[in-house]
């Protein structure tokens, strides 16, 4: 098979979070067909770690009501984060640079297309709770994994996350993957009915970009080739 790698390039390029999307719905078989295409992912000894939970219409707007009332209820009492803890270690305990410095990149630049200042918690904690309305994309999507497995098994997923990206991009589509999520995992799996031996990974909003929205304006930086990669000769 011969392909064009500017082709590939592209596509991969043209990838990022959309953080604003339009109501027109994207069919069942689309959704199908995206998932068909990731699950070529590899893992190891073809395991194939992944769950995937499709939340539309009532479902999706009902987890939505749910999680922004603990969202706002958390915000009023701090005293209640004990109730929504991650799933499991996404983000270290203590920041360091240089992804400390990254992380401040990244926020404050969203919030400056938002025009969203230092100290106004109010507009911070509004754009923070869009996550949980899957930034009114039709389409949201948990995926979980059992709890039985390694570690490895998360390098497994990345990669079949990344095909769920991709494979949807190539359709014309976009998409919002979500850590956000797992804070409320307690109330996201009996929602979705997933089973005690589950761990929730990640959120995702897929959908139809809204282009006119000038948060999907905000394109996040990458590092120099140089910076990450080491010649061993």
């Amino acid at each position: 098979m011969t392909l064009d790698p500017r082709a590939f390039d592209d596509l991969v390029r043209s990838r990022n979070s959309v953080r604003a999307f339009t109501s027109q719905p994207v069919p069942r078989e689309l959704i199908s067909e995206i998932m068909a295409i990731a699950s070529r992912a590899p893992s190891g000894t073809n395991t194939q770690p992944w769950q995937v939970y499709v939340l539309q219409g009532a479902s999706r707007d009902a987890l939505a009501d749910k999680v922004c009332a603990a969202h706002d209820a958390l915000a009023a009492d701090p005293s209640l984060a004990s109730q929504f803890q991650d799933s499991y270690d996404y983000y270290p305990t203590k920041w360091f640079d240089p992804y400390l410095a990254r992380r401040r990149e990244n926020g404050w630049g969203l919030y400056g297309v938002l025009g969203i200042q230092r100290g106004e918690k109010d507009k911070m904690h509004a754009q923070h709770q869009r996550n949980f309305r899957f930034f009114d994309a039709p389409v949201g999507l948990m995926f979980t994994v059992d709890r039985g497995l390694g570690r490895g098994s998360l390098m497994d997923y990345g990669m079949f996350l990344q095909n769920v990206m991709l494979a949807a991009r190539s359709r014309g589509l976009d998409t919002c993957p979500q850590a956000a999520w797992t804070n409320y995992a307690s109330i996201v799996m009996p929602h979705i009915g997933a089973g005690e031996h589950e761990m929730l990974i990640c959120g995702m909003s897929l959908g139809w970009a809204d282009h006119s929205d000038k948060v999907n304006t905000f394109i996040t930086p990458r590092e120099p080739v140089e910076s990450f990669t080491h010649w061993c000769e």
